[in-house]
């Protein structure tokens, strides 16, 4: 990486065509692939998943009583840019919080932060 060149032309030089799959109407890219990347040219990036905390504890999902989302930031070199993504079915659309599993939340961390990532380049 040359010294003067920002994390957003570093990172959106990668070319990630290749490694893309589309599900649905909606393409993903493999969060453990954008992971592996940042990794590589910055080994120091971190990632946090917020909580809230409830009477049974810290939950990473946040809910207005109907749905829920999650919030995840991404830090590479002391700038952290963070992501709220709300909880989807196969095809995209807003499950209601009372049909919500754990799996659903999960998958829906690993999306945010590779939204998280693609924010800094």
């Amino acid at each position: 990486m040359a010294e003067n060149t920002s994390i957003f032309e570093t990172l959106s030089a990668i070319n990630v065509n290749e490694k893309t799959k589309a599900k649905g109407n909606l393409t993903y890219l493999s969060w453990v692939w954008a992971w592996g990347e940042v990794k590589k040219v910055y080994p120091e990036a971190t990632y946090t998943v917020y909580e809230r905390e409830t009477q049974y504890g810290p939950v990473n999902y946040f809910t207005d009583g109907r749905t829920c989302w999650v919030k995840t930031g991404v830090t590479i070199n002391g700038i952290e840019h963070i992501e709220e993504l709300y909880v989807m079915d196969y095809r995209g659309n807003s499950i209601m919080l009372s049909d919500i599993k754990s799996k659903d939340v999960n998958k829906t961390i690993q999306r945010s932060i590779t939204k998280a990532i693609a924010r800094h380049g």
